[in-house]
């Protein structure tokens, strides 16, 4: 214990490490005696929020929204630390068929055959699937079948039966239980996300954020992030 219970950490993050968190924040609490308050939203969601004067003391999102922030000087610079990178997959309901995506043309078709598709519409998993189908030249065929929502985890909707095929970070999908990962993009159409961490400039529990970015970046929790769908950094 660091003498420091029932001491709040504000954390402002992407739901890609949602996953991550749901293992790792529990022991961190355990063995700090610190608790978090984390918030979870898409990068994009959660830059505005900043914008308009939401603050935290830590934040972790893609790089380039820490990078950003950085240069906006809500984040120190010098605390940023990448944690973890990961692809972009594809997810459907436990037990039902699961399509080929392992080349392009395979992707392409698969997409075609589905009746329904569910994607982010805020998220850089969504952003990137956009940009994907247009460069197959299916945008018109997939968008008049797709569900899409702000942000959150798409592969929910798998769960519930309202979609058949769920397009996100692959961390993201491993989120959910009752689904199976079909697989990554195609490496041609594959990107991946760099998570990074910061500490915002005006920082409450400072050390505190200090001592979770370290924990974030202990092997043990590098073992998580890798059984989690993550590349650890």
């Amino acid at each position: 214990m660091n003498g420091m219970a029932n001491t709040a950490i504000a954390l402002l993050t992407s739901n890609s490490i949602r996953g991550v968190l749901a293992v790792l924040a529990p022991e961190f609490e355990r063995q700090s005696g610190y608790t978090l308050r984390i918030s979870y939203d898409p990068a994009q969601v959660m830059l505005r929020r900043i914008a308009a004067g939401e603050t935290a003391d830590a934040a972790i999102l893609g790089s380039g929204a820490i990078d950003t922030l950085a240069a906006e000087g809500r984040i120190d610079v010098g605390t940023r630390r990448t944690l973890a990178r990961c692809g972009v997959g594809l997810a459907v309901r436990a037990g039902a068929p699961r399509p080929d995506v392992s080349t392009v043309d395979a992707l392409k078709k698969a997409l075609l055959d589905t009746r329904s598709i569910i994607y982010t519409s805020e998220g850089a998993s969504g952003i990137h699937f956009t940009r994907v189908i247009e460069e197959l030249g299916i945008a018109d065929a997939i968008q008049a079948k797709a569900h899409r929502q702000t942000g959150g985890l798409v592969a929910e909707r798998l769960v519930s039966g309202e979609v058949e095929l769920a397009v996100q970070q692959i961390p993201e999908l491993l989120a959910v239980d009752g689904v199976e990962l079909v697989g990554p993009l195609p490496e041609p159409l594959q990107t991946r996300s760099v998570t990074t961490a910061g500490i915002f400039s005006g920082a409450q529990q400072r050390a505190g954020a200090q001592a979770f970015i370290d924990f974030l970046r202990t092997p043990e929790a590098a073992e998580v992030f890798r059984r989690l769908g993550h590349e650890p950094a």
